[in-house]
């Protein structure tokens, strides 16, 4: 007896080794040779890889090697999407969408981990992108308003990540020569203010102290150019006080006091195109203009305004190459080419992006361009 179960459990082995040699001499694509096909699986739409790995289990094993990741990302094919952060007012859901700007097509994210759906206010959380690794962070949530979760576009999936050493809230975020800064905020949300600054490093998953920023800033805006970040506590109706800003350099690890010029002229939403800052204004017709640190002044851009009849605020606003996107209430999109003439003077036109009608009662809290 027990030498015909030894039997019949090696033919089960057998069995497993043969349908396995099987299924890995079994071709990606039927007709074509597997680096053909491997080529073309590269070209598939994100959102769906959880889908297409289920096709077959050479499928899942090609998608889910780290080789493929690292095939997408050398042969410079990953693609742009826009992904917004957006909430309802009324019912007080957040959620997370991206949009082919290939395709024209949708997709909403799977939710964020359980701590980040029960906060008061989405802007009480901050977003930073690697956009070239095709990551977002999202940070302040959980119950001590340390929290961080990092989206990983390529799997489609949020994970945790260490927590952040000092409990914030209405902070500004930004990515720095690859690593994630949590600027300034409010520790509890109710008034009391934190001047500590510290910075993620993702390759050993820890935070770091760095140089406080001088001076308390109340949420507004910050921009990454080049080396630096700059945080603006901006102007604020009615025009009571006059606006206050920092610089930190990360190279020196040190702050200063923003220019002028910088500081007096920052009354938007900010976005860094070609290293040069751009702002589309929160006033008037919401002109966009655009900042010389040459003479610290801003000019405006020229060219076709902001549609603002299918505009309405709160405005979010990200950029990709010579594009910036300005995200509004129902999550309407404004698509601008931006341009550079001879004369140093920048041109900007406008097209519009359509938007599902179930988006229609959300407000964009943050966006960010990703490459996938």
């Amino acid at each position: 007896m027990a030498e015909s179960e030894t039997r019949a459990n090696l033919n089960t082995i057998k069995d497993q080794e043969h349908q396995e040699t099987i299924t890995k001499t079994q071709p990606l694509i039927p007709g074509l040779p597997n680096e053909i096909a491997e080529l073309c699986l590269l070209r598939l739409p994100y959102p769906y890889h959880a889908l297409f790995r289920s096709v077959s289990s050479s499928w899942n094993r090609t998608i889910t090697n780290p080789r493929f990741l690292f095939s997408k990302q050398s042969l410079s094919i990953s693609s742009p999407y826009l992904f917004v952060f957006a909430f309802n007012k009324s019912t007080a859901k957040i959620q997370w969408q991206s949009f082919d700007l290939a395709s024209g097509r949708w997709f909403v994210l799977p939710p964020m981990p359980n701590s980040f759906t029960k906060i008061s206010s989405p802007h009480a959380l901050s977003c930073a992108s690697i956009p070239r690794q095709g990551k977002l962070f999202v940070l302040g949530g959980g119950d001590c308003n340390r929290s961080a979760v990092v989206y990983t576009a390529l799997t489609n999936r949020w994970s945790c990540i260490s927590p952040m050493i000092s409990s914030r809230t209405y902070f500004n975020a930004g990515n720095v020569n690859g690593k994630i800064m949590a600027v300034g905020g409010s520790v509890d949300g109710f008034g009391e203010a934190t001047t500590e600054v510290e910075s993620y490093d993702q390759e050993t998953d820890t935070w770091t102290a760095v140089k406080r920023v001088p001076m308390v800033l109340a949420k507004y805006d910050s921009a990454v150019i080049g080396k630096e970040m700059c945080v603006t506590e901006g102007w604020a109706w009615p025009f009571m006080f006059p606006p206050m800003g920092h610089v930190y350099d990360s190279d020196e690890n040190t702050w200063r006091e923003m220019s002028g010029g910088m500081k007096e002229g920052w009354t938007g939403v900010s976005v860094v195109i070609h290293g040069r800052l751009f702002v589309i204004s929160e006033h008037g017709d919401f002109p966009m203009k655009v900042y010389f640190s040459e003479d610290d002044t801003w000019r405006y851009v020229s060219g076709e305004k902001l549609p603002g009849e299918k505009m309405r605020r709160p405005f979010a606003v990200t950029g990709a190459g010579d594009r910036v996107f300005v995200v509004a209430g129902g999550i309407n999109v404004a698509e601008g080419r931006v341009s550079e003439g001879q004369n140093g003077e920048f041109s900007v036109e406008w097209r519009m992006v359509s938007s599902p009608q179930s988006f229609v009662h959300f407000s964009p809290a943050s966006c960010h361009v990703l490459y996938v």
